[in-house]
């Protein structure tokens, strides 16, 4: 027997049917996705396994006394309540249970054969094995470090942003572990670590879920089953996001042919995640293997941890010189920026040059600076220190406040502002109709007033607009939020085929990895480059956090165990390798010697950045006496690092 199932189920509100007698079934473990169109039903179906959304025909069924707890888009909380006191209370019912079993087990000393006792022992123990509760104070305050809400604690949870409160939802429930999750776009507000943090935590333990998500790496990763709501029916596909897509092509392939266009988005996003999907595994393998090596390997050489770690800072910033650079006009010009904000450094020291048709993505932590460095781009607040020339150049702006539009105007006045039904886009008149169709909206929409549309469906508009006009630019600031996937298609479609630049903010992981070229990483006060894919990016931070953990792990073992050999032999001392003179000198001269390559290097990199340099140098020289002095560097490196071991083992 299924844990929940909808039998011949039936929602409507006033004429309009949402969903028309479908049956579903929730087996216990899975991992269920729930895609489709903004306004298709997908929260309302979520709503109605909930049991808080009634249907009008059909039968919801629960399995026994089954817990179902429900993540909502924007949850509520109680006046008064602070951050802290809010996780502690939603564990009411498991700390009861911890103070019941506690009083039992008192009993059971003096009355060991009591069956009842003996039974309510095992059945409260059982509750709080399920709910993985036995250690409940630690893992509250690492739900509190993990979504960054150790510094929140004792704010009022009510007073906190939309983000802070879904970050707060999200961890009392993730504590509480019902038998049953269901989860309203629990990527939306998180930043990339968080939603790996909790990527791994769902997949950890065993959770029956079902959720609703734009994020397809998290859907990909996640889901066991997707559910497609459409047209008042769903279809259901077993799998994750890639086998999802495999298996729409093959029902709409053997569908009429207007279905082409979509057959053909569907097509080419298939063989993108596909090739997404088998780098991602490749990598994780290769990450795997390295780490069980140098485990191995650290026992009886750990500097080499230290190369290792080297190496991957290099390769995580991957200089690649995009060929025909030097004949692209430059918008931006950075020198020496810092911002500080609230008496927080955001970056400093900041140096980069943004030529046309750069697509470059601004990534990192919440509250980092992000949105700020993009407002610096636009002219609309001023850097703390440092420079930004901008050319003559035309921005289109797209932000989550969208102030391309104007409510009290409809659809049709704000594309044909002075009359008429036809628009200029990329140089071709269109019909408004036919262009807003190729954006989702039906004709229907042309008079609707844009204060009637949802939170999607005027993203889905301001997106539309905005590639109506000629930019050299274009900044914009989470175009995701909020879109379905079939939107976010589209948009990705548009930024592919743009010709100018695109800077942009997302934590959306596969919309990254599609359209940027270059990463500006926010991380410690610091902006770092990068020309690895996001994806790419990350798992070299995996890779450098457990090189750093295995540092530390091997530098405490050394510790121990030269403390027992104190302990155990005080008066046998163990026989010392002294450094010769020339060893003692290179460890003197090599920090000086590897600063100045680093510094030469670096310097290199910003030759090989301006176009000016190419006019009167020639690049190949260029790029093998770059290639030369990374070698040279390198193998100082390694020459430090050896003789270092040997002093301090010494």
């Amino acid at each position: 027997m299924a844990n929940l199932s909808l039998l011949n189920f039936t929602k409507q509100y006033d004429f309009k049917p949402i969903l028309k007698d479908i049956t579903l079934h929730i087996q216990e473990g899975e991992r269920v996705a729930i895609v489709g169109k903004n306004g298709a039903g997908k929260s309302t179906l979520l709503k109605i396994l909930d049991g808080t959304l009634l249907g009008d025909e059909g039968e919801r069924i629960l399995k026994g006394d089954l817990e179902i707890q429900h993540l909502p888009q924007k949850p509520i909380f109680k006046e008064g309540e602070r951050v802290k006191q809010t996780i502690v209370k939603s564990l009411e019912a498991i700390n009861t249970a911890k103070n019941q079993l506690e009083s039992v087990a008192k009993k059971l000393q003096s009355q060991p054969d009591n069956k009842n006792l003996l039974e309510q022992h095992i059945t409260l123990s059982a509750f709080i094995e399920h709910h993985n509760a036995w250690d409940l104070e630690n893992k509250i305050e690492q739900i509190l470090e993990t979504f960054e809400l150790k510094e929140l604690e004792n704010h009022f949870t009510n007073l906190l942003s939309g983000g802070e409160q879904k970050r707060v939802a999200l961890a009392c429930l993730l504590l509480v572990k019902p038998d049953i999750l269901l989860l309203d776009e629990p990527t939306n507000h998180l930043d990339v670590q968080m939603v790996e943090f909790l990527e791994e935590l769902l997949l950890k333990e065993k959770w029956t879920l079902v959720f609703i998500s734009h994020d397809r790496y998290f859907i990909d990763r996640i889901a066991t089953r997707i559910i497609e709501v459409e047209d008042t029916k769903i279809r259901s596909f077993q799998g994750g996001y890639g086998d999802y897509l495999k298996a729409k092509e093959a029902l709409l392939a053997s569908l009429t042919k207007s279905y082409e266009t979509l057959l053909k988005h569907l097509k080419a996003e298939e063989e993108w995640l596909a090739r997404g999907v088998r780098a991602r595994v490749k990598r994780n393998e290769g990450r795997k293997e390295r780490i069980m090596l140098m485990r191995q390997q650290a026992k009886s050489n750990p500097a080499l941890i230290r190369k290792m770690t080297l190496e991957l800072e290099r390769e995580k910033k991957h200089f690649n010189q995009e060929e025909g650079s030097n004949r692209k006009k430059m918008l931006f010009e950075a020198k020496n920026l810092a911002m500080t904000l609230n008496s927080k450094v955001l970056f400093s020291n900041f140096n980069t040059r943004i030529l046309q048709g750069d697509k470059i993505a601004i990534v990192g932590k919440n509250g980092a600076g992000k949105s700020t460095l993009l407002k610096i781009l636009l002219g609309r607040i001023k850097p703390t220190s440092g420079t930004l020339e901008c050319g003559e150049i035309k921005i289109g702006y797209f932000d989550q406040h969208r102030e391309l539009l104007d409510d009290s105007k409809d659809l049709l006045e704000t594309f044909c502002p002075f009359g008429g039904d036809h628009i200029e886009v990329r140089g071709k008149s269109m019909h408004i109709f036919g262009y807003l169709k190729s954006f989702l909206f039906p004709k229907e929409f042309l008079d609707k007033k844009i204060a009637s549309l949802s939170g999607g469906e005027k993203n889905r508009l301001a997106l539309a607009l905005l590639f109506t006009k000629k930019y050299d630019c274009l900044v914009l600031d989470e175009p995701t939020n909020d879109l379905d996937i079939p939107t976010i298609n589209i948009l990705e479609e548009y930024l592919q085929s743009f010709e100018g630049a695109i800077i942009f903010v997302s934590h959306d992981r596969y919309f990254t990895d599609k359209i940027a070229k270059k990463l500006l990483v926010f991380k410690h006060g610091e902006i770092e480059e990068s020309h690895k894919s996001f994806s790419e990016y990350l798992e070299i931070e995996k890779e450098l956090k457990a090189y750093n953990l295995l540092a530390k792990e091997y530098q405490k073992a050394s510790k121990e165990q030269s403390t027992q050999i104190l302990k155990t032999s005080p008066n046998q001392e163990k026989p010392k390798k002294k450094l010769n003179y020339n060893q003692t000198r290179l460890l003197s001269l090599l920090p000086d010697e590897i600063e100045a390559l680093e510094a030469q290097i670096k310097a290199l990199e910003l030759k090989l950045y301006n176009p000016q340099t190419y006019s009167t140098s020639d690049l190949s020289t260029l790029a093998q006496e770059y290639e030369n002095l990374k070698k040279l560097c390198e193998e100082k490196i390694n020459l430090y690092l050896e003789i270092a071991e040997i002093a301090e083992n010494g």
